[in-house]
């Protein structure tokens, strides 16, 4: 299974950058998310997505600012990032696992991707 992330970079405060992270080798059905890890801090949960899409939720810090959706026939996860603050500063990962309880708690069997660094400046 690899999960691929792309689409971080550099942005000034307030504005927007959309993640995609594409999956390849995982059969069935799977519920796709994304953490973020800031320098010196824990991983943390941003948001997750079901496998029909019915089903998103997102972490307190980004509720409201931040959008997953999925694409299913390009096996393909996306973060809308919007309004962006200095704080949303870390290395974006995303995940897939079988459903968003695993996703969400990370209690079970979990995909990760590499990594992509998003920095916003102030």
């Amino acid at each position: 299974v690899q999960l691929q992330a792309s689409g971080g970079g550099l942005v000034q405060a307030g504005g927007s950058l959309r993640l995609s992270c594409a999956a390849s080798g995982r059969p069935g059905t799977y519920a796709m998310g994304w953490f973020r890890q800031a320098p010196g801090k824990e991983r943390e949960f941003v948001a997750v997505i079901s496998w029909s899409g019915s089903q998103t939720y997102y972490g307190a810090s980004v509720k409201g600012r931040f959008s997953i959706s999925r694409d299913n026939a390009k096996n393909t996860v996306y973060l809308q990032m919007n309004s962006l603050k200095p704080e949303d500063t870390a290395v974006y990962y995303c995940a897939a696992g079988d459903n968003t309880n695993i996703v969400l708690t990370r209690r079970g069997n979990l995909n990760w991707g590499q990594g992509t660094l998003v920095t916003v400046s102030s």
